[in-house]
């Protein structure tokens, strides 16, 4: 299979190949299908190949470096794919970084059924010489009201 220019690529150890996309939003759409299918080869691939990358996970603590994501993502993973759904997306972009607030809707498992539950979520992009790779990945718990107030908010402040 060969690569377009920008597009991401790695090898599981079962020699599947997973590409990503070269633009900032496409590397976004393949982290959120990775989750949502509970890929996580898929997922890591859409990660910086850099010492220095790091993902806080709502509530926990910062992870640094591709071996501690990967660890945290296979034990969210053992647990099922997440539900997740990004939607409300802001983004600030330039020539070699993109910053996106996204709010994340989450179906969550309750012992009386499945309830929605909210995570605001900073994802920031860099242009890579393997084309745009994710480098922070930080979700905080959100609210219904934090949710109301986003999606109510004009794409303009004035």
């Amino acid at each position: 299979m060969a690569c377009r220019p920008n597009q991401i690529t790695t090898m599981s150890k079962s020699k599947q190949r997973f590409t990503v996309g070269g633009s900032a939003d496409e590397v976004e759409n393949a982290f959120y299908e990775a989750m949502q299918t509970g890929n996580l080869d898929k997922l890591m691939a859409c990660w910086a190949d850099e010492d220095d990358i790091v993902c806080v996970h709502p509530g926990g603590a910062r992870l640094v470096g591709a071996g501690a994501i990967r660890e945290s993502f296979e034990a969210i993973f053992a647990q099922g794919a997440i539900p997740v759904m990004s939607m409300d997306v802001k983004k600030v972009e330039s020539m070699a970084c993109a910053m996106h607030s996204v709010l994340e809707r989450i179906q969550v498992a309750l012992p009386d059924g499945v309830s929605e539950g909210f995570v605001i979520a900073t994802n920031v992009y860099h242009q890579t010489p393997q084309g745009w790779r994710l480098v922070v990945h930080h979700a905080s718990p959100g609210t219904m009201e934090e949710a109301q107030v986003m999606g109510a908010m004009p794409a303009v402040l004035h």
